[in-house]
């Protein structure tokens, strides 16, 4: 009886093992991904990130592969991408609110480009095809349906929620991570987030840059950027980026021209479907307007994306009934109490072309604006703020908050900056005493971040250690209503109270 109890034991656990593989692949060739993999799996030792996962070849795999969807702007949209070794006469994309009854179609345009070209001729990679469609007529805040077909293969059948309504009270839920990478840490603070997937609905994925770490820093690969690392990145956060809205703000590892290795955001463009220009964006999400910007290109008042981004706070702001809550998210923060990197001031390397407006002009939209939340990446620790504004002037309360709280979110796979960049000594990088405006912060630790808009009035931002089911900090953040929102409030009441009486 007690073997055959172990025994049972044993069928479960390979079953469970089972649930958290994700294979893909053809004929003789499989790529396999282990979420149930271990810190000693990888060699992590803090703060050191370890050793990488094993690399996908795109060109053996001809079933739909990097799945990942992504909001528009429109809760009635949904647009997806999805990657294949070669293309057929029939590419689409069918879905619906009910899993058994896809009847609707979108159908998708497909690109492929090469990468480092060689003196015969030759490239050092060609990519697989990526294919580009989008979702109509959705049913907001629906549970919907989807299933590809492509390259006379299918995927399974996947589940998403729709945004909801511009302006609706439903709650909205996020992650939001920075600094990610396809390192041992990258995938174990992955499978935390699949974890956490499993039990709750989340409408979304906030990216703030430095996405694959496809580039020679890495320190694991040759000198030239190795393509293929984006494949890998995109195959292990397929569990995620297919169910939920996966938006990104490209970081420098994407965009400046010495630390992307000469990409400067092309294979950005190419690997993701955002609004707008894809650098900086904005879309809204039920009661929450979220704004992308680009920290590595300047944001002063005579620069393109100020000029936008001036005018796209405007906006937003004379309708702050539909959108109580306004969520900046950008790669380098302006608050940083880590010795690395320090506040983005513009200028990254000593000598390189200034980017204007970063932190003043920029902050002083902000506060101009009413902007509640700054999420950030590009240090990698982690760091809340208290409401902060103007460098020294802090409030040391969550409630009634009338300043942006930062929160920057930066330990989600790459090494920790808790080392001494020329000796690579394990220090601690912290300005000492800790500023004013620092909350909270950690680089021991890596881990992922959540939003939770719960109503109006109250978000909820939790973070969790890599590792851990239970968050090691939830914090409460509530707003004091505008006059004009409390006015507004009043009328409708008044209305109401009319309407009845007659």
């Amino acid at each position: 009886m007690m073997f055959l109890s172990l025994l049972a034991l044993l069928v479960s656990s390979q079953l469970v093992h089972s649930e958290n593989k994700y294979t893909v692949g053809d004929g003789d060739y499989s790529y396999v991904i282990d979420y149930d993999q271990t810190e000693d799996d990888f060699e992590i030792n803090m703060p050191s990130c370890g050793k990488e996962i094993e690399q996908m070849d795109v060109q053996e795999i001809s079933k739909p592969n990097q799945i990942r969807i992504s909001f528009t702007g429109d809760p009635t949209e949904m647009a997806i991408t999805w990657t294949t070794n070669d293309v057929s006469h029939l590419e689409e994309v069918r879905y619906g609110v009910l899993e058994g009854d896809l009847n609707n179609t979108a159908t998708s345009i497909s690109h492929q480009y090469n990468w480092n070209e060689q003196a015969d001729g030759s490239y050092i990679y060609t990519s697989g095809f990526i294919h580009e469609a989008l979702m109509v007529n959705l049913v907001p805040g629906a549970i919907h349906f989807y299933q590809i077909f492509s390259n006379g293969q299918q995927s399974d059948v996947i589940r998403f929620l729709a945004a909801p309504e511009h302006g609706s009270d439903a709650p909205v839920s996020f992650f939001h991570i920075g600094d990610h990478g396809t390192f041992g840490t990258s995938l174990l603070v992955t499978a935390d987030m699949m974890k956490r997937a499993k039990n709750q609905d989340f409408h979304g994925l906030i990216h703030c840059g430095d996405i694959s770490y496809a580039n020679k820093f890495n320190g694991s690969r040759g000198h030239y950027a190795t393509q293929q690392v984006w494949d890998t990145w995109g195959q292990m956060v397929e569990p995620l980026g297919s169910k939920m809205a996966y938006m990104v703000t490209p970081g420098n590892h994407e965009l400046d021209p010495y630390d992307s290795t000469k990409e400067n955001a092309t294979i950005y463009r190419k690997r993701f479907i955002m609004p707008g220009n894809e650098r900086y964006y904005n879309f809204g999400v039920g009661m929450v307007h979220f704004i992308a910007v680009s920290t590595d290109e300047s944001i002063d008042s005579s620069s393109t994306q100020g000029v936008w981004f001036e005018q796209t706070l405007k906006e937003i702001n004379e309708d702050r009934e539909t959108w109580p809550w306004v969520v900046v998210f950008q790669h380098r923060p302006i608050y940083n109490s880590n010795k690395n990197h320090g506040n983005w001031t513009g200028e990254y390397y000593e000598g390189e072309d200034l980017k204007l407006g970063w932190p003043d002009y920029f902050e002083s939209l902000l506060l101009r604006y009413g902007v509640d939340l700054v999420l950030a990446g590009h240090v990698h620790h982690y760091e809340r703020s208290w409401p902060v504004w103007e460098r020294n002037n802090t409030e040391h309360s969550y409630t009634d908050v009338t300043k942006p709280v930062h929160v920057t979110c930066g330990h989600a796979g790459k090494g920790l900056y808790k080392w001494e960049w020329g000796t690579n000594k394990t220090v601690d990088t912290y300005s000492e005493p800790k500023p004013a405006f620092s909350a909270s912060r950690t680089n021991t630790e890596w881990g992922h971040c959540e939003l939770e808009f719960l109503d109006k009035n109250t978000v909820q931002h939790k973070m969790f250690v890599m590792g851990s089911s239970k968050p090691k900090e939830d914090v409460t953040i509530t707003k004091k209503r505008s006059s004009s929102s409390s006015v507004s409030a009043s009328i409708s009441l008044i209305l109401v109270l009319v309407l009845t009486v007659l």
